[in-house]
């Protein structure tokens, strides 16, 4: 059995040798994404991707030089044409990683936008060291909002139960096991309650632009909001209205909308042609980062190791535990 595995960075190389003997698939990697041109270009079993784009003609070249799975590294799976996978029978794989490395992250933007860490941080580089305007809030305090309580969003109250803070949670699937330490509610209930409120919910149409102009209006004024999901969960244009007017007080933003083509590439040289992320960014009550909250060694061996494992176990006829489509 032989995968081709696309988008390799280097860290990940040890991984896919590792787990590539040990599920007896031999990889071909490469550090290029899968592109209409080179799609096809090498005879395949199956394919490992990353969030690039994979069109309905990619996936056509790739049926053609015999490729019968195709795993995706990551959680999220909406930037493959599941459509045209199903039209060739080529059933489709995620790879979830331990919920520990986003859920940390997530907690530690809170912390860092309740105690104002950015501008902190700034004026200490420029030597001043004055109590001006960086008074923080104490989480204890606060009514937490916990938007998804899939395993990154369970993972997040459990961890945010020892800070004692009040937690609420909405979910269309509340869980049994988390109510001990959150008030399941719904999602209107949940805006309008929370002074934080962090993102775990996974890019649908039914989740697409969920904080929009309507749902901040019912929040209350100076909530900080958090998003370590998808940026499309939030409606950039109207959360800069909002931080603008002070309506949010603070906001930590690992993903953004249309951020594919920019993040994870060195911009040092050249402008980030993203207004809203560059106005966003300049903003001192904003913290930004580039799509990292799942960059762990853990996490980065779960994705490489399910990645193969889904592969091998559909090309073996076995249960597969991470098929999607």
């Amino acid at each position: 059995m032989k995968m081709l595995a696309y988008s390799v960075r280097e860290d990940e190389r040890a991984f896919f040798k590792a787990f590539g003997e040990k599920y007896h698939i031999e990889v071909e990697m490469s550090s290029d994404p899968p592109t209409e041109e080179n799609a096809g270009k090498i005879p395949c079993d199956c394919v490992s991707i990353i969030t690039t784009p994979v069109t309905a003609k990619v996936i056509e070249a790739w049926h053609a030089c015999g490729v019968r799975c195709i795993s995706t590294r990551t959680i999220g799976y909406e930037h493959i044409d599941l459509k045209k996978a199903g039209e060739l029978n080529i059933p489709v794989t995620n790879a979830p990683y331990t919920p520990n490395t986003v859920a940390d992250y997530a907690i530690m933007m809170i912390l860092m936008l309740l105690r104002k860490m950015k501008p902190i941080l700034n004026r200490y580089i420029g030597q001043d060291f004055g109590l001006e305007e960086i008074r923080g809030r104490e989480l204890q305090q606060l009514t937490v909002g916990v938007v998804g309580t899939g395993k990154i969003g369970a993972a997040v109250l459990r961890h945010l139960s020892g800070f004692g803070c009040r937690l609420i949670a909405s979910d269309l699937y509340p869980r049994e096991e988390l109510k001990q330490i959150a008030e399941y509610v719904t999602l209107e209930d949940l805006f309008a309650r929370s002074d934080v409120i962090t993102f775990h919910a996974p890019a649908t149409e039914e989740s697409f632009h969920m904080v929009n102009r309507e749902s901040l209006a019912q929040m209350k004024d100076g909530v900080v909001l958090v998003n370590t999901a998808r940026g499309s969960l939030i409606d950039t244009d109207a959360l800069i209205e909002a931080l603008e007017t002070g309506k949010v007080g603070a906001a930590g933003l690992d993903v953004v909308e249309n951020e594919q083509a920019i993040y994870y590439n060195d911009y040092k040289y050249r402008p980030v042609c993203h207004h809203q992320m560059s106005i966003l960014s300049a903003m001192p009550n904003v913290l930004m980062t580039p799509h990292t909250a799942f960059f762990t060694d853990q996490a980065v061996s779960d994705m490489v190791e399910h990645s193969i494992a889904a592969c091998a176990a559909e090309l073996t006829g076995k249960p597969d535990p991470y098929r999607v489509s």
